[in-house]
């Protein structure tokens, strides 16, 4: 199996293609010639230069690697390709299995505007938009609706082509940007409009689908941590839910699902304001956050991806157990606005203990660059239950060592530590307000105070990334390495 993707997920799929016994193919730009995943797989082929259009979005190029290598089936992973209806398509035009969604229900579920007109039909209520965003469009739904509206990409997901728009004065250069980023990200420029909800939650339901039309459910997730729409923090089950709410939520993902005629593994999204939800999108692939339903329904959806792909039914799992949180780790300047970070990994320490799991790809030696996505690492603890969870996560977090490029492992930390989060009291709006109120760079100073003193004391130094993020870079000095560190709260 070809997987069509880099970094700690196509790490992810090579660990379990292995395990189920299947010879593995990685695929790498230029760029990425020597990161850890083009050395985990069996064998490795090169697709292009470090421009992801030209080689990670190239379908061509990903097809011609697999049947050279005589691979039977490219897994895309999630992100890139993985929600091309047109390039599953050419993979099954070629003689290969897509481990994914078939092309006919990536068009119907996948495309986000086709997928709005399916929740519709079945019920399922929808947030006002538009399926149309030129600017007369836009500015006719925008009087009828009020502003703010939010513009997003029909084609993908990821917080990629999605602007707010709080005035008729921003409309036209929001529209023009978002076009230009969904082009540039998912080859495909169309946009639509919805009513901007200011302080919802996001919760997204896991659903599979095998190819005799069952459809099961694997639980909730809360999404709502977000920065720029991005998530940075997800768990499972969701602390907003009522029991009515989440099975109402769960009743109509199964719907939609089985009506598109869902297959392999995906997640139906909604926003939820009080006791009422509406239909957001589905995503027809895997997500970055599946590992925290992995840990509470003690799974492997990679495997029953696999098995699904090879004609496989599904069979019910065993209630979930417990709560889980994931953190995603960023290579971002979180001094600097959050702007993507660059750099060596000079040293690392991953955390460990009861619960914990970290995915990623980072090795000590290896150069973070700035021509993909910044996720670095995702951090993943599991408790008997919320509160367990979320103290294993700060544990976690303090144990977590990354010298040599800046990471947002200190302000995850901050976050899961506030009162907000703790009550699980939070909505989309969260880290907007939360922001003014951190200061990563009067922390690094403390730090660096305190580990002087330390060290001119002769006495033992307990490293922690809890807020060491803001001041990890390349070290010029003896002072500066010290600078990157801060005490434990055990130490």
């Amino acid at each position: 199996m070809l997987v069509a993707n880099r970094g700690e997920i196509a790490l992810r799929i090579i660990r379990t293609a292995r395990a189920s016994g299947l010879r593995t193919v990685a695929v790498y730009s230029e760029a990425d010639a020597a990161m850890p995943h083009a050395a985990a797989a069996d064998e490795a082929r090169p697709i292009g230069p470090a421009e992801a259009l030209h080689s990670y979005l190239n379908g061509p190029a990903i097809i011609e690697a697999a049947l050279a290598s005589g691979a039977d089936a490219i897994h895309p992973g999630y992100g890139f390709l993985s929600e091309s209806a047109q390039f599953a398509a050419a993979v099954t035009k070629a003689g290969l299995t897509f481990v994914g969604p078939p092309p006919e229900v990536l068009s119907a579920a996948g495309d986000k505007v086709g997928a709005r007109r399916l929740a519709q039909r079945v019920g399922v209520p929808v947030v006002p938009g538009t399926e149309t965003a030129d600017l007369a469009t836009a500015r006719s739904f925008a009087a009828l609706n009020g502003y703010p509206i939010m513009i997003k990409a029909a084609a993908g997901g990821g917080g990629r082509g999605i602007r707010v728009v709080s005035d008729e004065s921003e409309l036209g250069a929001a529209l023009d940007a978002a076009a230009r980023e969904a082009q540039a990200a998912f080859k495909d420029g169309r946009l639509f409009l919805e009513k901007y909800l200011p302080a919802p939650r996001h919760v997204e339901v896991q659903v599979l689908g095998d190819a005799r039309g069952r459809v099961i459910t694997l639980g909730e997730r809360e999404c709502s941590m977000q920065r720029r729409h991005q998530k940075i923090i997800e768990e499972s089950p969701s602390p907003a839910l009522t029991p009515a709410l989440r099975a109402r939520m769960v009743e109509a993902a199964a719907a939609l699902a089985s009506a598109v005629g869902y297959r392999n593994a995906g997640t139906v999204e909604f926003l939820v304001d009080g006791e009422g939800f509406y239909f957001l999108e589905i995503n027809a692939r895997l997500q970055v956050e599946h590992p925290i339903t992995e840990l509470r329904f003690d799974c492997d959806l990679v495997a029953m991806q696999l098995g699904l792909a090879a004609g496989e039914s599904l069979s019910e799992l065993p209630p979930p157990r417990g709560h889980a949180i994931e953190c995603r780790i960023y290579a971002e300047d979180a001094s600097k606005d959050f702007r993507p970070a660059a750099g060596p990994v000079l040293h690392l320490q991953l955390p460990g203990g009861p619960g914990i799991r970290v995915d990623t790809f980072l090795t000590p030696g290896i150069e973070i660059g700035t021509h993909y996505d910044g996720l670095l690492a995702k951090l993943i603890a599991w408790g008997s239950d919320r509160e367990q969870a979320r103290r294993r996560a700060l544990g976690a977090l303090d144990e977590f060592m990354l010298t040599g490029v800046l990471h947002t492992a200190s302000f995850l930390r901050a976050v899961v530590a506030s009162e907000p989060f703790a009550r699980g009291q939070f909505s989309t709006r969260f880290v907007s307000e939360f922001l003014p109120q951190w200061r990563p760079a009067e922390e690094s100073i403390k730090a660096a105070a305190l580990l002087a003193a330390r060290v001119a004391h002769g006495r033992p130094v307990s490293a922690s990334a809890a807020d060491r993020g803001a001041a990890d870079r390349r070290p010029r000095s003896p002072w500066e390495a010290l600078g990157a560190f801060r005490l434990g709260n055990r130490s």
